[in-house]
Parts: structure tokens; sequence; C-alpha cells
């Protein structure tokens, strides 16, 4: 989920997948093999359209991005075609397109997670060959979640990692690891507070609570076929109980099984929290003029087993429809996406960068000063699953999450019913 607005930087991802979707999912062969269309109109320059969701930043960054390219390529103009701020229907806008095989789209802005479904039914032209990117100033974890069958489809543009929000004026020194977090909770008790909370309503916040946890132990959900099922091991299940076992001893607040990111931000911002595990924008919330905790917290990177944790990332990737028919010109935009000069714009805006180097400028930090934590965030960040099932997967996950932490299942049992729901939507 990229959440309640684009402003907001919340991931979101398309959550609903119909009977047909699914179905046709499981037919589906990987990338471009067999695809004509890969080999066309590779040359060819010309007008194009870009697809986003709605701009919702403050600078409207899209469009300063567009006049700046529109300016020097007269004849190879874009045209911004924006969609609603909802991610399933921007997911079912595309899909719309590219099932009829329309080259309307040439360049379009991917959730994270819909990469490996989009490259599985062909829809994607495959950056290789002559199409080949260089990734190595970018930050490798957003690569990585534009790879599919080790082959990138989709090029990273802005990104998203979570951060540990904590009141320094009770706990100093940020924890860099759960022990020392569930160590402090004591202070919290003693100032009749909430120790740590995520989010952990059923929905997908869940199932990216659960992935850092379980990911941060070293765990995984699928293998790199993205389907074969990787969930049933001793380090999910040590992950898993992290959140367990906060809920039952209190660390976690009860009230927080209902939470999403809004009532865990409010949790913080009302003082009512000492940790808070959320996404930047919290920041600038945090420390609004209405904020209880005003220039009384700190922001770190999540805690892990031995040091920092493992952020689900969030974000856009952009991609090339493989029917687009000015592909040379849709190629050279998504390199100037990536440039640094684009960068800086995306990240003056408050949208993370992809290029690592941005997260080091002094104009940068000096907009957001969390950048340095959330750099070492990103460094450490893994994607959600990469499968073209996502949205089952992800329910597989966020269900069996959502009973062991209320104490309906054990956590072997829901690790173990989570395999099985992986498995039975990924074949």
């Amino acid at each position: 989920m990229r959440g309640l607005t684009r402003r907001s930087l919340i991931p979101k991802v398309a959550v609903a997948a119909t009977a047909v979707t699914m179905l046709a999912l499981a037919g589906c062969s990987s990338g471009g093999s067999g695809n004509d269309a890969v080999n066309q109109n590779l040359d060819a320059r010309g007008p194009i359209t870009y697809v986003e969701g709605k701009d919702t930043t403050a600078d409207r960054v899209v469009d300063k991005l567009i006049a700046q390219w529109n300016a020097t390529h007269p004849n190879e103009t874009v045209t911004f075609h924006e969609q609603s701020n909802d991610a399933d229907q921007q997911h079912d806008d595309l899909v719309q397109h590219l099932q009829a095989k329309s080259s309307d789209y040439d360049v379009m802005a991917l959730d994270v997670t819909w990469t490996a479904e989009f490259a599985a039914k062909g829809w994607l032209q495959p950056f290789k060959d002559s199409f080949a990117l260089d990734e190595s100033k970018l930050l490798p974890a957003t690569v990585k979640s534009g790879t599919y069958e080790n082959t990138l489809y989709a090029a990273p543009k802005n990104t998203n990692g979570a951060l540990l929000f904590y009141r320094k004026d009770l706990v100093p020194t940020a924890p860099s690891t759960w022990s020392q977090m569930m160590g402090d909770c004591a202070v919290a008790k003693q100032h009749n507070i909430g120790c740590y909370a995520g989010q952990y309503a059923n929905y997908e916040g869940l199932t990216v609570n659960t992935a850092e946890a379980i990911n941060a132990n070293g765990g995984s959900f699928v293998g790199p076929d993205g389907r074969t099922p990787t969930v049933n091991t001793p380090q999910a299940k040590a992950g898993l109980s992290w959140l367990v076992d906060g809920f039952k001893n209190g660390d976690i607040p009860k009230q927080a099984i209902g939470w999403q990111e809004p009532e865990s931000q409010n949790a913080f911002t009302d003082g009512n929290l000492m940790f808070l595990r959320n996404w930047p924008n919290v920041y600038e919330n945090a420390n609004s003029a209405s904020s209880k905790v005003r220039g009384k917290f700190g922001v770190a990177p999540l805690p892990g087993v031995d040091g920092p944790g493992a952020s689900t990332l969030g974000g856009y990737n952009v991609a090339i429809n493989v029917n687009s028919k000015h592909k040379a010109t849709a190629l050279d935009f998504v390199k100037y996406l990536q440039s640094a000069e684009a960068q800086k714009m995306i990240a003056l805006s408050s949208l993370p960068p992809v290029m690592t180097a941005m997260y080091d400028d002094p104009q940068v930090i000096a907009q957001m000063p969390y950048m340095p934590e959330l750099k070492l965030t990103l460094e450490h960040a893994v994607p959600r699953p990469v499968t073209p099932f996502y949205p089952a997967v992800s329910k597989a996950i966020r269900d069996n999450a959502f009973a062991a932490l209320q104490g309906q299942k054990s956590v072997d049992q829901a690790i173990s019913d989570m395999q099985a729901g992986i498995s039975s939507a990924t074949s």
C-alpha cells in the first residue's frame, strides 16, 4: 500500500484479485520469451505517454519532470496521463490496456509488487541487451524490486522504507536490536504509555509488518521462481514470535490489533507510545505544532537481530509497455528519470529517491533531516515477495499472522498454514 495519499508516502498495493485474473496468472509464462513485440520498435522515436497515479506532491513533481524533458525534446514530447489515487484502480487501468495490447501507454509507473505479475504475462519490455540500464548508482534493494527471474523489467524511480520513531526524551539512544527495544519497554510502563507498535489490522499493512519481522530473522516467503513457498522455517517462526510475544506480554498495546498507519501515528504523536514503526511522512506530522512529541522524538532504522532490521520497500518503478510504438524515446525517458537531475527534483519534493548519492546531499538532508537514517534503512531493505501471484500470497501471510496475533493459532500452526496458503496461491 502506498497509502492514503501519495503525499503520505505510504506504500499501497492492489490487494484484490478477481478469479479471472488469478486463473490467467496460473497459466502465465515468464518474461517476454516468444513475444514478438519485444523485438519491435526498438529504434523508433516520437511522442510518448507516461502513466502514474495521482501526483499529490506539493510541487507537482511529475509535471516538473516532464516539463524539463519536453523543453529539450520538442520532437519526443511526453504527455502525462494521471491516474486516480487508488492503487487498485491504477492496477486495473494498466491491466485493461496491457491485456488489449494497446500502445496508448508507453512508460508506466508500477507499484513495486506488480513487476512479477506484469513481466510474467509478457507485458513489459525487458531492460536487457540494447535496453540494459546502468543501475550501479542506485540502492540495490530498489533494483531487486524491479527484477523478475534475474531480469530487470521495471526501473526504480522513487522508493520508501519504514523507520523507527522513538521518544528520545524517555530513551536517549535508539535501540539497535529488537531485544534492546523490548528491554526498554519497562521505561514505557513507568510512564504509563504503550511501548511499541506498527500496523496490525488485517490488511496489507500487516503483510508488511509480518514480512519485516520474518525477513529480519533471515526468513523468506517464496523462492527465486516466485512460486515455491519457503516460509516454514525456524527463522520465520522466530520473526512472527516477535509480534505474537509482544501482544501476549503487553509490550504491543492490545488495541494495536486494529491499527493502520493513521491510528498508530496518532498514538505516537499524542504521546501514548514510546516506539513506532511507520513511514517517513510521520516525521513532518510528529514535528507539527499540534504534536505532543514535537522536539521530543528521534528517528532510527528498524531494529533487527544484531543491528538494523529489514524494512519493506514501497515506491514506484517505471516500465516500458512491450507494445509501445516509440521504445527508443521511452528508454531515454526512463534513463532521464534515473538521472541525478531528476532524482534531485524527486528528493526535494519529499519522495525518497533511488539514487544512493542523494541521501548524502546537504540540500536534501536540510529538507528531510531523517535521510541518513532512511539511507541505512534502505540499504538493509527487502522487497515484498516477488511473485506473479502477489495478492493471494499477501492474503495468506496476513490472514495467518492475524490469527496468531489474536491467539487463535500458535506460531507453528500459523507458519505451517501460511506455507500451505502460499503453495495454493502459486500452484
